[in-house]
C-alpha cells in the first residue's frame, strides 16, 4: 500500500525552505528578533482570519520550522499557543539569539535550550506583552492605509543600537499615520517597579537626547491609577513621557504627556529624530 509522502521532510533542509513562502519568512524574521508570538498575534500580523494563521501554523510547527509551546494563564488554563523558532527556523536565522554587536552562529540544540527556559521563565507574560503592543499597531496599520508601523525593534537591539547612553526599553519603534512619524521608547509597565525606579530610568533617556533623538518614552499600565499617579511622578523628567492604560488601541487618542495633559493621538506625541550624524547611529530617515 502506498502512503502520501508529507513534503515537508526533516532531513532535507532543501526541501523543507522550498515551501517556505514569503509570508512565512517574514515571521521567522519577527521571532528572530522578538523571541515568541501566540496563535492570535500571527493572526493579526499576517492572516485574515485566525482559521488560516491555525491551519498554516500547524503545518510549520510539524516541518519543524517553528516550535509550538502551551500558554496558560494564571490560574494552570491553556489560552493560546505560542509559537518560536523550530530546529529548522534556527538554522534559517543563525543569529536569532545574540547581540547585533556579537554575531554568533548557534546550533538549533543551543537555540531550543534557550527557547525553552523563555518559554518557562517568570518573564514570559511580560514579553508576550511587550509584543502584543507592537502587534495592534501593527493591526491597525492593516486597516488603515494612512498609517503604517517602520521600526519594531526589540529591547535588545535598540539597547545595542544605543549603548552610548544606556537605555533599556522594552522595545522601540517608529510609527507613521498620514504626514506625521513618531519615534517612541516603550516600557510595559505591570505596576511592580516604585514610582522612583521608573524616574530614575530617565536619566538615560535625557543622556540619549543630548546626542540622539528625542524620542517620547511610552508607559503602558495596568490601571487608571498607576497611570494618573505615574503623570505626577514624571512631570519634569527631561523627555515626552506619555502614560495610557493597557487594552487600548495604541495608535489611538489614550496618551497623557506628563505636564501637558491629554489624551492625544500616538503620531501627535512629539519627535524629534535627532541630528544625522555619526553620534547618532539608529537615525531615523523619512
Amino acid at each position: 500500500m502506498s502512503t502520501r509522502q508529507n513534503p515537508y521532510n526533516r532531513y532535507s533542509i532543501f526541501d523543507n525552505t522550498r515551501h517556505i513562502t514569503p509570508r512565512d519568512q517574514h515571521l521567522l524574521d519577527l521571532l528572530a528578533e522578538h523571541h515568541v508570538l501566540s496563535t492570535r498575534q500571527i493572526a493579526a500580523l499576517f492572516y485574515p482570519s485566525l482559521r488560516r494563521a491555525q491551519d498554516r501554523l500547524v503545518v510549520l510547527h510539524r516541518a519543524e520550522v517553528l516550535s509550538r509551546h502551551t500558554w496558560g494563564t494564571a490560574t494552570g488554563g491553556a489560552t493560546d499557543y505560542l509559537y518560536s523558532l523550530g530546529p529548522l527556523g534556527a538554522r534559517l536565522r543563525p543569529n536569532a539569539s545574540y547581540d547585533l554587536d556579537r554575531p554568533r552562529r548557534v546550533s538549533p540544540r543551543n537555540h531550543m535550550e534557550r527557547m525553552s527556559r523563555l518559554v518557562s521563565s517568570p518573564s514570559l507574560n511580560h514579553t508576550v506583552g511587550v509584543n502584543q503592543f507592537f502587534v495592534d499597531l501593527s493591526a491597525r496599520a492593516r486597516t488603515d492605509a494612512r498609517c503604517a508601523l517602520v521600526r519594531w525593534w526589540s529591547e535588545r537591539r535598540a539597547t545595542a543600537v544605543y549603548d552610548r547612553s544606556g537605555i533599556h526599553p522594552d522595545g522601540h519603534g517608529i510609527w507613521r499615520c498620514g504626514e506625521k512619524t513618531v519615534g517612541f521608547f516603550l516600557e510595559h509597565d505591570n505596576g511592580t517597579e516604585n514610582h522612583a525606579r521608573v524616574v530614575s530610568k530617565f536619566a538615560a533617556y535625557r543622556e540619549l537626547a543630548a546626542h540622539g533623538p528625542t524620542y517620547p518614552v511610552l508607559l503602558w499600565v495596568p490601571s487608571r491609577g498607576r497611570r494618573d499617579n505615574l503623570l505626577a511622578s514624571l512631570t519634569g523628567v527631561g523627555v515626552p513621557a506619555a502614560v495610557a492604560i493597557q487594552g487600548a488601541d495604541p495608535a489611538a487618542r489614550v496618551w497623557y504627556l506628563a505636564g501637558f495633559g491629554g489624551p492625544y493621538h500616538l503620531h501627535d506625541l512629539p519627535s524629534d529624530h535627532g541630528p544625522d550624524s555619526a553620534i547618532n547611529p539608529g537615525r531615523f530617515h523619512p
